[in-house]
């Protein structure tokens, strides 16, 4: 899905609400905002797959998107913290079922290799 996607009002709504969350890192991402405000390091600290460039990029659309609210001090050295909005924890909210469905999948996946 491109990103010019998550700016489609023509859509379905599942549609809508995958396009925010498409990528590798987002849906990782919306779960440890989950927690509360983060920066940029910790962010980086806690998935250490996750380049600072894309890491960047990743965050930007999010707030794009309205799921994540950008704080940035004013403090030698600067320093910038980023929680989930409002929009954001109700997107966590409405995904906890899939999460849960995918846990299921995941367990079956397990119970099935092992009985092979």
């Amino acid at each position: 899905m491109t990103r010019s996607r998550a700016l489609d009002t023509d859509v379905c709504g599942v549609t809508a609400a995958i396009a925010v969350i498409d990528g590798k890192w987002k849906t990782l991402l919306l779960w440890l905002l989950e927690s509360g405000p983060h920066r940029p390091g910790e962010l980086r600290r806690k998935v250490p797959a996750i380049s600072e460039k894309v890491l960047t990029q990743a965050l930007r659309e999010m707030e794009t998107d309205g799921l994540v609210h950008r704080e940035v001090h004013d403090v030698v050295p600067p320093k910038t913290v980023y929680s989930l909005t409002g929009f954001g924890q109700e997107l966590a909210t409405a995904l906890a079922p899939l999460s849960d469905w995918g846990h299921r999948r995941l367990d079956r996946l397990t119970e099935e290799r092992a009985v092979s």
